[in-house]
């Protein structure tokens, strides 16, 4: 029972995304894929200030693991497999109610028949239903509905509510992808970064050490020279 890009796909295209902070039906500042400050991500920040679509999905993935808590543990008795758990991820990051759904208690028992009615039970606003259906076929049929886009709406309106007719369909998958193979990737090991070290001048090069050898050397040299100098002289005065 883990999220991965078709589980927070699946959801997101129940929802909307807006990528800058705006007021829900109820007046409460929302951002995102339906992220309130409840989420422990303050979004009044994002007010008038649209992020870039990996922001947005990035913190959406991180917000929907406060709800995979609450889905682990209501079906701790009986694991779920993938589309079931997508199903209720949804269910629950729209309700809230996974821990007191009548369906779910009576899917743990064994009712499946009972609990695929009761599932329809939570279809209020009217608008919802749709949702619902969806994902009741997922849970009890494994039925996707997804293709990878989600409802964006790229305006708002004075009132800070969203222009709905500014919606437009964005694929979210090859972000969404990334941003779980981001997550994925193990973290580069942390090992003490030494101080580096001071600039060095260039040493001077030292002069070569004589020793005393040389130093007879270069006298008698210094002799030849001056008898060769010498006999050049006389040559030249003939």
């Amino acid at each position: 029972m883990r999220i991965d890009a078709d589980v927070a796909i699946e959801l997101a295209s129940h929802e909307g995304l807006v990528r800058q902070a705006y007021k829900d039906s109820k007046g409460i500042w929302t951002w995102s894929i339906g992220i309130t400050s409840m989420s422990g991500h303050s979004v009044e920040r994002y007010i008038g200030k649209p992020q870039t679509l990996e922001h947005c999905l990035a913190i959406y993935v991180w917000a929907l693991e406060r709800y995979a808590a609450d889905v682990r543990k209501a079906f701790a008795a009986k694991p779920l497999n993938k589309h079931q758990f997508a199903a209720a991820l949804s269910f629950h990051y729209n309700t809230g109610a996974i821990g007191r759904a009548s369906w779910v208690k009576k899917w743990l028992a064994g009712d499946i028949a009972g609990a695929r009615k009761s599932f329809m039970d939570w279809s209020k606003p009217a608008e919802i239903v749709p949702r619902r259906q969806k994902e009741r076929d997922l849970f009890f049929s494994g039925k996707w509905s997804s293709n990878g886009t989600v409802t964006e709406y790229t305006r708002l309106k004075a009132s800070g509510t969203p222009d709905w007719s500014s919606a437009v369909r964005t694929n979210i998958r090859p972000i969404m992808e990334a941003v779980f193979g981001a997550k994925a990737a193990p973290p580069a090991p942390t090992k003490p970064v030494a101080a580096p070290s001071p600039v060095q001048k260039p040493e001077a090069v030292p002069a070569p050490v004589t020793g005393k050898g040389d130093s007879i050397a270069g006298a008698l040299l210094g002799i030849v020279v001056l008898l060769l100098v010498g006999a050049a002289a006389l040559i030249l005065g003939d």
